[in-house]
């Protein structure tokens, strides 16, 4: 479940791993894992990185699953709660 639309978006503006680790004051292995879908985004650190580099993109586009890119109503539905 990597974040593919995270990814693209933070090579356009040229954001950093390193730069969301720093941001969200976490390690950048835990950031590297989350990104990469090892484990999920709490809720609260998708919108601020949400609102702090992407305010013009919304969550669902930019954490959405690799296997749910369609824009089917089941493709609405994230869970950023809990990590696995």
């Amino acid at each position: 479940m990597q974040h593919r639309n995270l990814r693209a978006e933070m090579a356009r503006e040229g954001i950093t791993m390193v730069d969301l680790a720093n941001f969200l004051n976490v390690r950048y292995a835990t950031v590297n894992e989350k990104v990469n879908g090892k484990y999920r985004f709490y809720y609260d650190e998708a919108l601020k990185i949400k609102n702090r580099f992407f305010p013009n993109q919304s969550l669902e586009y930019l954490f959405a699953n690799d296997d749910s890119q369609s824009n089917t109503k089941e493709s609405e539905s994230h869970d950023y709660s809990a990590v696995r």
